[in-house]
C-alpha cells in the first residue's frame, strides 16, 4: 500500500573466507555491485577481525580473555561478564574460538568504528555510492533470554535517535524515548545472515532517513555514571566493600533520608548473638538537631581536657578534629541496646558476653558504611560520641541503656578520596 512505511533486509553472497589483510571493501562491492545511496550494510565484526589481522595464538581462550578485559561485570563459574579494551560489556570479552584454526582465538577490532568508516570510504571510492556501516556482534542481554546481534562500529548512520520532547498518537509527551537505531538495524540484518550459514554481510534498503553523521557505536556505551547496573550481584557487593572509604569532606548537597533508610535496613541485617537485635540508630535529619548535639558534645570535651590539665591550643586542636561531623548534612548515631545479654554473675564471663553485642554493633556498622558506599554516598565513622554518653543520651532523650557507639558523617563526597594503599590479604592471614 501506497505510503505504508517498509524496508528491505537482505544477506549478501559470495563473500569467500576472509584472510588478514583482505580489503573488505572491495570483496563486499565485487559481491554487491548494485549498493545505492541510502543503503545501510551490515558486517559481521567477525570477518572484520579477520581482514585487521585480529587473529592470535592463545594456549587458552581464558587467557586471552584475561588479556582483552579492563573490568569484571558479572562471574558465574566459568561465565565472565567483562568490560573489554573497546568499552563493551559483553560475555567473555568478545574473544572468539570459533570458525579460527586451532589454538588461535579472534580478538574484537581495535577500534570498530573506524573499521566501519573505512569500510564506507571503500565502498565510496569503489561504486561511488554512499552508505551506512554498522559493524555488528552478538551478544547476551540482562533480564532476557537468547542472543541478538547489536552494533559495535558505525559510520554514517545515526545510532541513536532522541525522540524526547516529541508526542505520541495521543500528545502525550515522551520522556525518555531514546531509540537505538543502530542496534535494530543489526538485529534486521541478523535474521538473514544467520549464526552458521556463511553470510557475514547484509543490505538494508529503504531506511535511507536513518543515515546521518556526528555518531558513532560508542555513543551507544552507557557512561558508567548513569550505569545502575554497572556489577552482579556479588561483584557490586566486594565493589561497594573495597570502595567504601572514610570521607571527612562533603558538598551541601542535601542527604535523601531514603537512602540512610535503606542503608540501616542492610544493618540490621548483621550477625547477632542469641537471636537478639542489639542495633538502633538515631538519625539526625534537621540542623537544629545536629548542632544542638555537636555543641553539646564539645563542652563536654572542653571539660574535660581543661580537667585533664590541657593547654587551651590543644584543646583546640583536638576540638578541631570534630569538624567532620560538623560539615556533614546528616548524622547517624548507632546505639547498642544489650536487651538479651546473658548475666553469669561472673567478670571474665560477663565481659565476653559483652564483647559479643560490641562485634554485632561493629558488624552493624559496617553494613552500614557499605550500603552508603551502594547508595553512592560518603561516609565517616567518628567515636567521640563513646567519650561523652550521658551527654549524648540527654541531648536525644534516648533511653539510659542506649549506648551511643560514635557518630557516622554522611553526605556527598567533595572528593574522590585518594586511592587506598594496597593491601594483600596474605599479610592478615595463618593458615592453621
Amino acid at each position: 500500500m501506497t505510503g505504508v512505511p517498509s524496508y528491505e533486509v537482505r544477506a549478501v553472497e559470495g563473500i569467500p573466507e576472509v584472510r588478514p589483510g583482505d580489503d573488505l571493501a572491495k570483496l563486499i562491492t565485487t559481491a554487491a555491485p548494485g549498493l545505492r545511496d541510502g543503503d545501510v550494510l551490515l558486517v559481521t565484526s567477525k570477518i572484520v577481525s579477520k581482514a585487521e589481522g585480529r587473529i592470535v595464538r592463545a594456549d587458552s581462550r581464558e587467557a586471552a580473555i584475561d588479556a582483552e578485559t579492563v573490568r569484571v561485570v558479572a562471574r558465574r563459574g566459568a561465565l565472565r561478564i567483562v568490560e573489554n579494551r573497546q568499552g563493551l560489556v559483553m560475555a567473555a570479552a568478545g574473544v572468539d574460538a570459533s570458525n579460527t584454526a586451532p589454538g588461535t582465538v579472534l580478538l574484537l577490532p581495535q577500534d570498530p568504528d573506524a573499521s566501519a568508516a573505512a569500510i564506507r570510504a571503500g565502498v565510496r571510492d569503489a561504486l561511488g555510492v554512499d552508505v551506512g556501516v554498522v559493524v555488528t556482534d552478538t551478544f547476551g542481554r540482562p533480564w532476557r533470554n537468547g542472543l541478538t546481534d547489536v552494533a559495535i562500529g558505525s559510520a554514517g548512520v545515526r545510532v541513536l535517535e532522541d525522540l524526547r520532547g516529541a508526542g505520541d498518537t495521543h500528545g502525550n509527551p515522551l520522556n525518555a524515548t531514546v531509540v537505538a537505531t543502530a542496534d535494530e538495524l543489526a538485529a534486521a540484518g541478523d535474521l538473514v545472515k544467520g549464526k552458521a550459514a556463511g553470510l557475514p554481510v547484509a543490505v538494508v534498503r529503504g531506511l535511507a532517513h536513518v543515515m546521518g553523521e556526528g555518531s558513532a557505536a560508542r555513543d551507544l556505551v552507557r557512561s558508567p555514571a548513569d550505569d545502575m547496573f554497572r556489577l552482579g550481584t556479588s561483584e557490586a557487593v566486594r565493589e561497594a566493600v573495597t570502595q567504601r572509604r572514610t570521607v571527612r569532606a562533603f558538598t551541601a548537597e542535601p542527604v535523601d533520608p531514603g537512602a540512610v533508610r535503606r542503608a540501616v535496613a542492610a544493618a540490621v541485617t548483621a550477625p547477632a548473638p542469641h537471636h537478639t537485635t542489639p542495633w538502633r540508630f538515631v538519625l539526625l535529619e534537621s540542623e537544629a538537631s545536629r548542632v544542638r548535639l555537636l555543641d553539646a558534645m564539645r563542652d563536654a570535651w572542653i571539660a574535660d581536657l581543661r580537667s585533664d590539665g590541657k593547654s587551651e591550643e590543644s584543646i583546640a586542636k583536638r576540638v578541631r578534629r570534630g569538624d567532620v561531623l560538623r560539615a556533614a548534612p546528616y548524622l547517624v548515631v548507632p546505639c547498642l541496646v544489650t536487651d538479651g545479654a546473658h548475666h553469669y554473675g561472673h567478670a571474665r564471663r560477663d565481659a565476653a558476653e559483652r564483647e559479643m553485642f560490641v562485634v554485632a554493633m561493629g558488624a552493624g556498622v559496617q553494613n552500614l558504611l557499605v550500603a552508603l558506599a551502594g547508595e553512592r554516598l560518603g561516609s565517616a565513622w567518628v567515636s567521640s560520641t563513646m567519650f561523652c554518653r550521658d551527654v549524648v543520651r540527654e541531648v536525644l532523650e534516648l533511653p539510659d541503656d542506649w549506648d551511643p557507639m560514635g557518630t557516622v558523617a554522611v553526605g556527598h563526597p567533595a572528593a574522590a578520596p585518594p586511592r587506598r594503599p594496597g593491601r594483600a590479604a596474605e599479610d592478615f592471614v595463618e593458615v592453621r
